[in-house]
């Protein structure tokens, strides 16, 4: 893991794990201390200092962490092979709760208050009561039992989420009521991005597609050819995306 300068492009420090790092980085600042959290397949989270790439702390898991970890009230929450929601201390690295999810979490956990949504490799999207440390709902499709590597975008009472299925879904956040569903037209790994009323989805064919937030109905979409894997970025107005054909495309106005 580096840290570069914005402005000259110049390494600030490097961090070296043990195996590669799959999920990306996320931060805390807590006083004057500025806390980057990373997982990695060493089955570390890694806590290092902002300023000088010093590791902090590191928790052990039980299996790789694939995700990014939430950041959240001062605690680190993330998923990974092992089949836990862990949630660590992010001033002391020590753990605070460990709760059982079952199977595989492959991508990244969203948090809300005390609520956290995840989708696992079994084909399940749920929501689980942290302080009660239990699963309060569960949606699973009736037939397809694919794997959620989408992370889950939270809007409103809304939550979003993308499955291998091809399907983009849209349920009430506190019931898991599915509100609607969108066909992208093949797996779906890049997670749901929310911008004002709409919801810009891309696929593994690398399709890019803009539907309401309402109700799933597309209103734009756009074929760039090369499979896309990672996340849409969007910055005043535009759309940035990379795909697996070597590009970064910059679409819009």
């Amino acid at each position: 893991m580096y840290a570069l300068d914005l402005n000259s492009g110049k390494k600030l420090w490097e961090y070296e794990t043990d195996n590669q790092i799959i999920g990306s980085a996320n931060w805390w600042k807590e006083g004057s201390v500025t806390s980057i959290i990373v997982g990695s397949y060493d089955y570390y989270l890694h806590c290092v200092d902002a300023k000088t790439g010093k590791v902090r702390w590191k928790y052990e898991s039980d299996n790789f962490i694939n995700g990014a970890a939430a950041c959240s009230n001062s605690k680190a929450y993330f998923g990974g092979c092992d089949g836990f929601l862990h949630i660590v201390d992010i001033a002391t690295g020590k753990l605070f709760k460990k709760i059982d999810v079952a199977t595989y979490v492959a991508n990244s956990i969203t948090v809300d208050g005390d609520k956290a949504y995840i989708g696992d490799y079994d084909g399940r999207f749920f929501q689980v009561d942290i302080k009660a440390e239990k699963t309060s709902w569960v949606w699973e499709h009736e037939t397809t039992k694919l794997q959620f590597i989408a992370s889950a975008a939270l809007v409103g009472n809304k939550v979003l989420t993308a499955n291998h299925n091809k399907f983009l879904y849209c349920f009430d956040k506190d019931s898991g009521k599915k509100l609607w569903e969108y066909n992208t037209g093949k797996q779906v790994e890049a997670s749901p991005v929310v911008v004002g009323d709409k919801v810009i989805i891309a696929n593994m064919r690398g399709d890019l597609a803009i539907v309401n937030l309402s109700d799933g109905k597309p209103v734009w979409t756009y074929e760039i050819g090369g499979q896309i894997i990672n996340n849409p970025a969007v910055a005043n107005g535009r759309i940035y995306v990379g795909a697996y054909d070597g590009n970064v495309y910059c679409l819009g106005d």
